[in-house]
């Protein structure tokens, strides 16, 4: 916990004068999706509230708001803790994901998701090339959220951050993170390629497989006989 308070620490500047309970929510889900927090991890309130300088109050609100999103428990007598997702949850998360960015990559893009997306690609790239894959997961899930932007849709854009930092506490059970996560940078290249060329029916059918093969993975994991 140590090491999460020190980067914690870093994002005091977020909070600004008038800090408040949605914003430490929002820094707090930002590091579930950067995979500062493990799942089945125990927050603590002192070093946390220590880190951004914020009340327990505050902080406790922020606690709850995140637990409505599925992405902390309240255990009694024990705590708070990063939540263990099911494979029933993986699941459920993917069936929403094809409805989102199905959706998506079927509308017209403009230049400026476009950018976002190159960025999160070439992100991606390079962190496997420093051989970084908890970064290459990362520039994945950013991938991902500019992909949903193309719905043009703010609700969406909330909901998709929301599931993907469920997602990124699934990715936690993988134990070769690199076997994982390679086979899908050059997979988000492909995708880009298609929204690029005005594809979209042939975009639709690249994610779809993609997500297909993505969920399936992440089944295999929560198999008890692996």
């Amino acid at each position: 916990m140590k090491d999460a308070a020190a980067d914690l620490a870093q994002d005091r500047s977020r909070l600004g004068r008038s800090s408040t309970a949605e914003r430490v929510a929002d820094i707090l889900r930002d590091r579930i999706i950067e995979g500062l927090f493990k799942p089945g991890q125990r927050l603590s309130e002192e070093s946390i509230c220590e880190a951004l300088g914020v009340s327990r109050n505050t902080l406790r609100e922020a606690f709850r708001l995140l637990s409505h999103e599925r992405l902390l428990d309240h255990r009694l007598n024990r705590g708070v803790f990063v939540r263990v997702l099911s494979a029933e949850d993986v699941a459920d998360l993917y069936q929403v994901r094809r409805v989102i960015e199905g959706m998506a990559v079927r509308r017209k893009p403009t230049e400026q998701a476009l950018r976002v997306i190159r960025e999160a690609v070439a992100d991606a790239e390079r962190a496997a090339g420093d051989d970084d894959w908890q970064a290459v997961g990362t520039a994945n899930i950013r991938f991902h959220q500019a992909l949903v932007t193309l719905n043009d849709s703010p609700r969406l854009n909330e909901a998709m951050r929301q599931l993907l930092a469920e997602l990124r506490l699934v990715f936690h059970v993988m134990e070769n993170p690199r076997a994982f996560h390679e086979p899908f940078v050059a997979r988000n290249h492909e995708l880009l390629a298609l929204i690029e060329a005005g594809e979209p029916d042939r975009a639709a059918a690249a994610l779809d497989a993609y997500l297909d093969h993505a969920e399936q993975l992440l089944l295999h994991a929560y198999e008890p006989n692996r």
